[in-house]
């Protein structure tokens, strides 16, 4: 369980937010500025919160006086919009790369469909295969929660469409909480157990 209570100011807009994940997909949904990236960013521990406590399985990962968990202590798998796959290394290394069961890259490589272009780069491969490339990665860690930050956002409708299958079919299996940002809001209704507006870095108190 993800229990998130932060405020952040930013030069922009201030963060002020309180909720929970539990083993479900909640969707950070909302209009671009509105703070989604910096909720995932500070989950991550890429940034810091200004005050408040985020607790993963009822560790504190910040705040409780305690100096904040490193991002590589902190068990969390991230997506970001743009992949973030290394340049330079093959689809297979960049899957491997700080994997914990060998046994769990194969599942997730048979799961997705990418056997065919593991000793490809990044460069070689479509949008779609990026994005698959990318998930795998970040479940390969065996994270205890999931951040997808629009990650479905440039590929265009049948890549998406099953995108989305292939996301829920690996939630099926993992379990794990999830948070996913979007400003698409037929994406959030299609994927989210719940729904969290954000606006101006505020929630909206009754979500959906």
């Amino acid at each position: 369980m993800l229990h998130l209570d932060i405020k952040k100011r930013l030069p922009m807009i201030s963060i002020d937010v309180q909720f929970v994940v539990n083993n479900e997909i909640v969707i950070l949904f909302g209009p671009s500025g509105a703070g989604k990236t910096t909720i995932l960013n500070c989950i991550a521990g890429l940034t810091h919160p200004d005050s408040g406590t985020i607790m993963l399985n009822g560790s504190a990962l910040y705040g409780n006086d305690q100096k904040p968990t490193p991002v590589q202590n902190r068990h969390i798998g991230y997506l970001f919009q743009d992949y973030a796959l290394f340049p330079h290394m093959t689809i297979e290394k960049n899957i491997n790369y700080g994997r914990k069961d060998s046994r769990l890259v194969d599942q997730l490589v048979n799961v997705m469909g990418i056997e065919p272009i593991l000793s490809h780069y990044p460069k070689q491969i479509s949008g779609g295969e990026k994005q698959r490339v990318a998930l795998a990665r970040a479940l390969a860690t065996q994270p205890s929660v999931l951040l997808l930050d629009e990650p479905f956002s440039a590929l265009d409708e049948a890549t998406r469409e099953q995108c989305h299958q292939e996301l829920l079919r690996l939630y099926q299996i993992w379990e794990i909480p999830i948070v996913l940002v979007t400003h698409d809001y037929q994406e959030a209704v299609k994927l989210g157990d719940r729904i969290l507006e954000i606006k101006d870095g505020k929630m909206n108190s009754t979500g959906w």
